[in-house]
């Protein structure tokens, strides 16, 4: 769980920090509203990923890659839902929420790495 909460928790500061610092051109208005998604996506995600390793992880890559997928389609709802609610500067939202969404899949892959690193230990 602790690999799900450190990037949102580095984001934060950073969300928090950038207007104190006279960054706030750098920083979309709804960024929070970002930061709420991938932390809901990144505790998802480790529910799934955690209930594919039970059973000794026979399930492990089907959860693993449906959560992939969920993440991919979720990513685009919340996309077009602020597209449609009209939110200012959409080319900025955009760039940063692909930002958000490569540094967090950064951070993912790091922790499935570390599950697997487990497994391959196991076998002969």
């Amino acid at each position: 769980m602790w690999r799900t909460l450190l990037p949102v928790l580095l984001v934060g500061i950073v969300f928090f920090l950038a207007p104190r610092l006279g960054l706030q051109a750098w920083i979309h208005p709804n960024s929070w509203d970002m930061l709420a998604f991938f932390a809901c996506l990144g505790f998802l995600n480790y529910r799934l990923v955690k209930w594919g390793l039970a059973d000794n992880g026979d399930k492990f890559v089907n959860f693993y890659l449906g959560s992939m997928v969920l993440r991919m389609i979720l990513s685009f709802v919340f996309l077009i839902v602020y597209f449609f609610l009209g939110t200012l500067a959409i080319k900025h939202f955009i760039l940063q929420f692909f930002v958000l969404y490569l540094f967090f899949a950064g951070f993912e892959i790091a922790g499935v790495y570390s599950n697997l690193r487990h497994f391959s230990e196991k076998k002969p």
